[in-house]
């Protein structure tokens, strides 16, 4: 199997600098995400790029974020 990833084709999302390198917004992503798209690492968050398109728009990690450092970018609208 190869290491891989595909590109997602309904969502991608942009965490900004400096929340991307926060551990403890990190570990806060993860739980907030029913789906896996977030993980925490000690350098701060990791997205999970094979998980992207199980995105439910729920908008929880937005919310969880600092005020504008996260969007979630749905593809097809344009």
């Amino acid at each position: 199997m190869s290491n891989e990833t595909m590109d997602s084709v309904f969502i991608d999302i942009e965490l900004d600098e400096p929340a991307a390198s926060d551990p403890e917004l990190a570990k806060k992503l993860e739980e907030v995400c029913t789906v896996g798209i977030f993980k925490a690492t000690e350098n701060g968050t990791e997205i999970v790029a094979s998980q992207l398109d199980e995105c439910v728009l729920c908008y929880l990690c937005e919310k969880a974020a600092p005020e504008g450092a996260l969007r979630i970018i749905k593809k097809y609208e344009n």
